[in-house]
């Protein structure tokens, strides 16, 4: 995960949300909400980071807070985050993200301002995700189940094929290591991320400190 910066919602959900009985079933203009996640979150998972493109095949809209507990919440702005499809279809096990999420209670909100979740979060040569944070690191198994083996293998696989490139180069001044992070987190650019790209970024902090 990373921290999202939220943008201005879109003006059809400010419209229907002041509508009588509006509630997000009836909400017809679900595609521009994907369209907004998707471009604050820069292409990728509001969770797992991995690829999501704004359209109903690829992405799904997530409630931090579930509509079934937190009706109120249901056409927030701040409440709604683009996720990937988390395996949907496949056993719970091999679910994650919002698909296995559901009702479950998430205590670390990926937009908050005063407390940057990625900063909470560690990257180990596994493909493994933990916190120091005793209640993050539980819920990144009991609540979003991010150490799921397809998970694990897709950012040791990017890991690994970063790790690569740098052999081939050979030895490597500190100046391109301090650009290729900026690359990674993408404070270099305002385009997509690429998938999991918070592994390789705090990969080369570490090498950097």
């Amino acid at each position: 995960m990373r921290q999202i910066t939220k943008i201005k919602e879109p003006n059809s959900l400010t419209k229907h949300r002041q509508q009588v009985h509006a509630d997000y079933d009836n909400y017809a203009e679900k595609d521009e909400v994907r369209n907004s996640t998707c471009t604050e979150q820069r292409g990728i998972c509001c969770y797992c980071m991995g690829s999501i493109s704004p359209d109903f095949n690829h992405m799904k809209i997530e409630h931090f807070k579930c509509q079934e507990n937190f009706p109120k919440e249901q056409l927030k702005y701040y409440n709604l985050l683009g996720a990937c499809k988390g395996n949907e279809g496949r056993p719970e096990k091999e679910q994650h993200c919002d698909t296995f999420k559901g009702k479950k209670v998430l205590t670390f909100y990926p937009c908050d301002t005063k407390r940057n979740i990625g900063d909470m979060l560690e990257y180990n040569n596994d493909g493994s995700i933990s916190s120091k944070n005793e209640t993050l690191n539980s819920e990144l198994e009991s609540v979003l189940n991010l150490n799921v083996s397809k998970l694990k293998a897709a950012r040791k696989g990017v890991l690994d094929g970063f790790k690569e490139t740098l052999l081939k180069r050979g030895a490597l001044h500190k100046a391109t290591l301090v650009r290729w992070l900026a690359d990674w987190e993408g404070t270099s650019h305002q385009g997509n991320l690429k998938p999991y790209c918070m592994v390789v970024a705090y990969w080369i902090r570490k090498r950097l400190n």
